[in-house]
């Protein structure tokens, strides 16, 4: 670094003084009654008067090979060196008085003492950019200056507002992500419920179809979506026979298991039904239980009904009466009042009030289950008996062993087929049922002959019993119905006896509404075709008489007999 430079417009001369906060060189001008030369060389045998002659100064770059005389500083100024390339910049007092000691970076002393204030020349700093707008302006005094913010350099300080600024955002972007993290979390959960929602609406609904609770499902469709035919599901079945101790007559009821479909039923069957004695004889239910006994009437019953009666439980009135005391009574809507039968005095109160949720005793129990009004049918009198029956179940434990205790306290002699520990299993099974709310009482309607009609009886026998007539087993009799529709009530007679005769097993079919002109004989098994063209011939009806068509429940062959018919033929 020169400590002095020449800009080349005169004899004015500067000096380095400093350098300002920024690092760059500070300047200032040398006034004329103190700028001296300094020539290095003039000890090398060059003439004072070739000095003289170049004037002031020294520029050993000047290109002409001029030296100037050597200049002496009074020991005011430091010497400098004005190599003739340096632009002119004005002096700079970073103190602004002029009198402060002034650094210099060679550690010569710098003048002291305060020095006059001279115009000041506009100088160009090496590698910094020199104000362009003032390069041929006049010059200005120091109060006159135009500064310009390209004359500086500014430090960004740091604001505190910015600060906030930035804290305030950062909350506010940090809020509004909570509130969506929190929205994402609320609409998560929500999906989530919907699904486990859904899971357990979908395994309910699927564990009522497996139980076969599910109405219009259970008597069709078991696990596994398999399809199965009323006639194929599995049944246990005991038939029930009150016997009226004190008034005399019996009920019977069925009560039947469906394991298939887990549904329990009370079938009601009338009195008046029609059934077949082992010699083929017509009889009827009510004189089927007083005198052919528990075996005669059960296997009765599976032929007509198609059915497979596994036991018979006689119940007389007063095991009816201590049951129902060791279940702790029983609560059923009771639909007429009943006198108390060992109160004889008109206008006594009511052993049995009607009304619901009615609480029955022992004794109340029998005679609610007994009671027949004046003019009623018999079958109101069955329909008390089936609600006292639903309400002993209902009140039975559903425990197996707790059950069979309860029937080997009635100290009842049962049927041979039916020991305590069967029945006691079965009724705790069909208790269950009761008290789930999986249980029915149906009526099997007949005929007033007794008989049975397929449109009428299909809705108990195939759907409840099975609905399909059980095959005979090998070597047994084939079953034929005979409805009579010839207009002569003593032809249903005549055809049983030929038919009694021929080897078949007769069932009564009961009376046509009207007359018909040609007779049918009916078969629904393909294996029956041949047992049909036979049934035919016994009867003296033509080949053409027979055809495929739809049979009365529990028989194999339906015959129906038309004015064609002629019993002296047969």
């Amino acid at each position: 670094m020169n400590d002095r430079y020449d800009a080349g417009y005169g004899s004015d001369q500067y000096e380095l003084v400093g350098y300002d906060e920024y690092g760059q060189p500070v300047y200032r001008q040398i006034p004329a009654q103190q700028q001296q030369t300094y020539d290095p060389y003039a000890g090398q045998g060059q003439g004072q008067g070739q000095g003289q002659g170049q004037g002031y100064g020294y520029d050993p770059y000047a290109g002409g090979g001029q030296q100037t005389a050597p200049s002496y500083d009074t020991g005011q100024q430091a010497p400098v060196h004005d190599t003739g390339r340096h632009p002119v910049m004005p002096a700079y007092d970073p103190y602004g008085t002029g009198g402060h000691a002034v650094h210099d970076p060679y550690g010569q002393a710098a003048t002291s003492g305060r020095q006059p204030r001279v115009a000041e020349q506009t100088a160009h700093i090496p590698q910094q950019a020199g104000p362009a707008d003032h390069a041929a302006g006049p010059r200005q005094t120091e109060d006159e200056r135009d500064y310009h913010t390209g004359q500086f350099a500014f430090v960004e300080q740091p604001d505190g507002d910015s600060e906030d600024v930035i804290d305030w955002l950062n909350f506010t972007e940090n809020r509004t992500e909570r509130r969506e993290e929190a929205k994402r979390r609320a609409r998560s959960r929500m999906v989530a419920l919907v699904v486990v929602l859904a899971l357990v609406a979908a395994g309910g609904v699927g564990y009522l179809w497996y139980a076969g609770k599910i109405p219009g499902l259970s008597s069709t469709t078991a696990k596994g979506g398999t399809t199965i035919s009323a006639a194929a599901q599995k049944r246990d079945v005991v038939v029930v026979h009150l016997h009226n101790t004190a008034g005399g007559g019996t009920s019977t009821v069925l009560l039947v298991d469906n394991t298939t479909t887990k549904q329990g039923s009370t079938v009601l069957l009338p009195n008046s039904l029609a059934l077949t004695d082992d010699d083929g004889t017509t009889t009827t239910l009510a004189k089927s239980v007083d005198g052919d006994g528990s075996s005669g009437t059960r296997d009765q019953l599976d032929t007509v009904l198609g059915t497979n009666i596994e036991g018979t439980w006689r119940l007389d009135t007063p095991y009816l009466q201590n049951l129902v005391d060791l279940v702790g009574n029983i609560d059923i809507d009771t639909n007429a009042d009943v006198p108390d039968p060992d109160t004889k005095k008109k206008g006594a109160e009511p052993l049995v009030n009607q009304g619901k949720d009615q609480t029955l005793g022992g004794k109340a129990a029998v005679a609610y289950a007994t009671y027949r009004a004046s003019g009623e049918a018999q079958n109101a009198q069955l329909e008390r008996f089936g609600q006292v029956m639903q309400g002993v179940l209902r009140k039975l434990s559903s425990d197996a062993a707790t059950a069979t205790t309860t029937v080997q306290t009635l100290a009842q002699i049962l049927d041979p087929s039916l020991t305590d520990k069967d029945l006691g299993t079965f009724l705790a099974k069909l208790a269950d049922l009761a008290k789930d709310g999986d249980y029915k009482t149906a009526l099997l309607p007949v005929q007033g002959d007794g008989t049975l009609s397929a449109d009428t009886s299909s809705s108990v026998v195939k759907d409840i019993l099975g609905g399909t007539a059980k095959s005979p087993s090998a070597g047994s009799a084939v079953r034929v119905s005979v409805q009579n529709a010839t207009g002569v009530k003593d032809d249903t007679e005549k055809a049983r006896v030929v038919l009694v005769n021929g080897g078949y097993t007769f069932l009564e079919g009961g009376t046509a509404t009207g007359t018909r002109a040609a007779s049918e004989v009916l078969y629904s098994d393909a294996a029956d075709k041949e047992n049909a063209t036979e049934v035919a011939k016994t009867l003296g009806l033509g080949a053409g008489t027979v055809r495929k068509g739809t049979v009365g429940s529990g028989a194999d062959v339906s015959v129906v007999l038309g004015q064609d018919y002629k019993p002296s033929s047969s």
